[in-house]
């Protein structure tokens, strides 16, 4: 059986890549650049305030640290999961993708004031919101653990 600290180390990984990508990128091009790498995707260095889909970005400041605040909450109660749960597979590598994917954007809102997004993909002229490997890791860990929902009974709070 494996320790809650496995999953520990799922989430730091997750953290290190998304960190490793974004300094690739804010190292290699420039605050509005876009880098064509197929017919349906490029590389761009975009900044966004706000949520996912750049969601309150507009607004004067004070979503910063609403998201941190929001972020640190959650890391929080996700941690207490694992904590609880690390003898669960499924629902806690999830939950360890979440997290990693949570923290890599904190450390950018904390530090930058921004999350960095870099990969954007489209079809035509109609773009997918830009968004990095953080983003992608909370992607899946909520698609995991909908699939673990399916699949298993609910999981005891």
């Amino acid at each position: 059986m494996r320790s809650w600290n496995h999953w520990l180390l799922v989430s730091a990984v997750v953290i290190v890549l998304d960190q490793l990508t974004k300094y690739w990128v804010t190292q290699s091009l420039q605050y509005g650049d876009s880098l064509t790498v197929a017919p349906f995707f490029n590389l761009v260095l975009a900044y966004n305030t706000g949520a996912a889909f750049s969601l309150l970005a507009a607004a004067p400041g004070w979503q910063r640290w609403f998201f941190i605040v929001i972020a640190l909450i959650a890391s929080g109660v996700i941690a207490t999961l694992l904590r609880k749960h690390h003898q669960n597979r499924l629902f806690s590598l999830a939950l360890s993708l979440i997290l990693g994917g949570a923290l890599g954007n904190l450390i950018d809102r904390v530090l930058l004031g921004h999350v960095v997004d870099f990969l954007d993909f489209y079809v035509g002229n109609s773009h997918w919101p830009a968004f990095n490997v953080a983003d992608s890791a909370i992607t899946c860990g909520a698609g995991l653990l909908i699939w673990d929902s399916l699949r298993t009974p609910a999981v005891k709070l």
